[in-house]
């Protein structure tokens, strides 16, 4: 019979590996206790893991403190547990768990990066400063925490240590704007300038033809008094790389620096000639030239500028703006509004041109429909502008939009939050009138008292609180009072003078009323019908009954007028 031995071989493997199994002793109860431990708390960190990747924190937590119930020095769950309490800012606590984790494996570079942290959340930079440096030392594959080191040691004040650890960093990841700018920073507050314009000299060799490199460097020198070395290094840059048009601005602010003012012109009809250069840049260096007193040189300068921004950039929001700024300059106020509108169109968002669109045509005494279009542009652009708030709302009150504009005023309250109070006093004078439109007396009546406490001598809350008081026929004296501080104030204006005749009107005063509103009509062009309704109400009360009439017919179709104007002239007499 063949033996087969490959069987057998397999046979007595077998049985010699099942040797040691069937000697080995039973695990204690102990051992059993303590692997079922390890494995709970295994399965504890691994829930823990998973709801800190979910970013359930609280959840985390809870599981790696459970963890760490079983295995109290385990590194890895108290780095887990210093990771969330850092997140949450319990810095303190986080230090006790980050020092256990460290404790347990002194070589893992989390577990130091995280103490590092804590450290600097507690203001103990030189420790964390000192985590980093001894992580480097340890592994070159660590250098990349160079920058974060430099950054320490710049927040510290170092100076000396910082320089050297952004040589460092250099040296690791390359030349760079970024740690360049950092060394000039340092080298200039050490007083070391050659030191600076070195490094800058080394970005701008480094990257030929960038002309902010230039530009960074002409800014070091000429603040620190070196206009002509500035004009060297951007006309050799000019040389070599002639179409650039922000070093063809800079060469005109240098040599209007140095006053030489014909090269500097050339300079910067040239950069202005340049399409490639921005209009925003284009549109800034105008503006600095429009702010210089006025002179035949400067306006012929602005004129030649305007005429090229208009060719190549016509529709630039920037271009548009400063053109409407001269404009205003000049107070050409229409055409000034025609290109801030122009510019709204092109860009809604700019907050100032949005201010200026509304405040010149509130000034202008546009249509009221008309500025509302642009105050609701302004509080959807910027709702966090109490300003743009009130300009809505008194748009709308203009228009009678009671309930809107008390929306708007609100909104501008809350806004503000009191930060600007000469703005709340305004809101709460228009609250009046908006009050005394939606028939609420009494809530018109307390906003004007608001602003009295506050400001006693405000001129729109006098006058419409005296006329509101006598149209009330209330508190009549109250109401003189106000009238009379306003007339001796401000004799000539017809407003209040037709305010105070009223209420002395309402007192039956009607020889005094006819005295003041007989001023009022005398310093008015064209009487508002309101006005010339008054004085037909005055006049019959005088016994004046025909004159009465007559100006009651002038005063139909007027502004204001009372629901009894049509009334009083079929029945030819008084009606209140």
């Amino acid at each position: 019979m063949k033996i087969n031995l490959k069987n057998i071989s397999l046979f007595i493997l077998a049985f010699l590996v099942a040797i040691p199994l069937m000697g080995q002793e039973k695990l204690s109860r102990k051992e059993r206790k303590q692997q079922h431990s390890e494995a709970v708390a295994s399965r504890l960190f691994i829930d823990g893991q998973r709801f800190l990747i979910l970013e359930d924190f609280e959840r985390a937590y809870f599981y790696f403190q459970k963890a760490r119930e079983i295995k109290p020095d385990d590194a890895a769950i108290n780095f887990k547990i210093a990771e969330i309490l850092l997140r949450a800012n319990r810095v303190d606590e986080a230090m006790e768990y980050g020092m256990k984790a460290v404790a347990g494996d002194p070589d893992n570079k989390y577990y130091n990066l995280v103490m590092a942290e804590a450290f600097t959340k507690q203001g103990e930079l030189e420790k964390a400063a000192g985590i980093l440096e001894s992580l480097m030392a340890n592994s070159e594959e660590n250098q990349n925490y160079i920058l974060d080191l430099a950054s320490l040691y710049l927040s510290i004040g170092d100076a000396d240590k910082a320089l050297e650890a952004l040589n460092r960093a250099e040296d690791f990841y390359g030349m760079a704007e970024q740690l360049t700018v950092q060394k000039q920073r340092i080298y200039l507050r050490k007083n070391n300038l050659n030191a600076a314009i070195k490094e800058g000299e080394k970005l701008i060799e480094a990257h030929p033809g960038n002309s902010q490199y230039v530009l960074n460097l002409v800014e070091i020198l000429f603040n620190n008094g070196r206009t002509n070395q500035a004009l060297n290094l951007v006309n050799s840059s000019l040389e070599a790389y002639p179409n650039q048009g922000d070093l063809q601005l800079a060469a005109y602010a240098l040599y209007k620096d140095l006053g030489e003012v014909d090269r500097a012109e050339s300079l910067i009809l040239q950069a202005f000639a340049n399409p490639d250069l921005e209009g925003k840049v284009k549109s800034e260096a105008f503006g600095d030239i429009l702010r210089e007193p006025k002179t035949v040189r400067r306006d012929s300068l602005l004129d030649k500028l305007s005429a090229s921004m208009e060719s190549l950039h016509p529709y630039d929001p920037d271009v548009l703006t400063v053109l409407g700024d001269r404009m205003m300059f000049e107070n050409k106020k229409e055409e000034a509004l025609r290109l801030y509108m122009e510019a709204i169109n092109r860009s809604p968002s700019n907050a100032q041109v949005l201010q200026a669109v509304i405040t010149t045509k509130f000034e202008l005494q546009k249509e009221y429909s008309d500025i509302e279009t642009y105050t609701i542009i302004a509080v959807d652009e910027h709702p966090e502008r109490a300003e743009f708030w009130f300009f809505d709302g008194t748009a709308k009150l203009a228009q009678k939009k009671a309930e809107e504009a008390e929306d708007s005023f609100l909104k501008s309250i809350e806004v503000n939050r009191a930060r600007n109070k000469q703005l709340d006093l305004l809101v709460q004078a228009s609250l009046g009138d908006t009050y005394h439109q939606l028939g609420e007396k009494e809530k018109a009546f307390e906003a004007y008292e608001e602003v009295l406490k506050s400001k006693p001598d405000d001129e729109h809350v006098l006058n419409n609180y005296a006329y509101f008081l006598s149209l009330a026929k209330q508190d009549l004296e109250k109401a003189k009072s106000m009238s009379e501080r306003l007339v001796k104030r401000f004799p000539e204006n017809s407003t209040y003078l037709d305010t105070h005749a009223w209420v002395l009107f309402q007192m039956k005063d009607y020889e005094n009323a006819k005295i003041y509103m007989e001023k009022a009509l005398e310093n008015e062009d064209k009487p508002s019908g309101v006005m010339l309704e008054h004085y037909g109400d005055i006049l019959y009360h005088l016994g004046n009954r025909n004159e009465a009439i007559s100006f009651w017919k002038q005063a139909e179709g007027g502004e204001e007028t009372s629901e009894f104007l049509l009334k009083k002239i079929k029945d030819q007499k008084y009606y209140d």
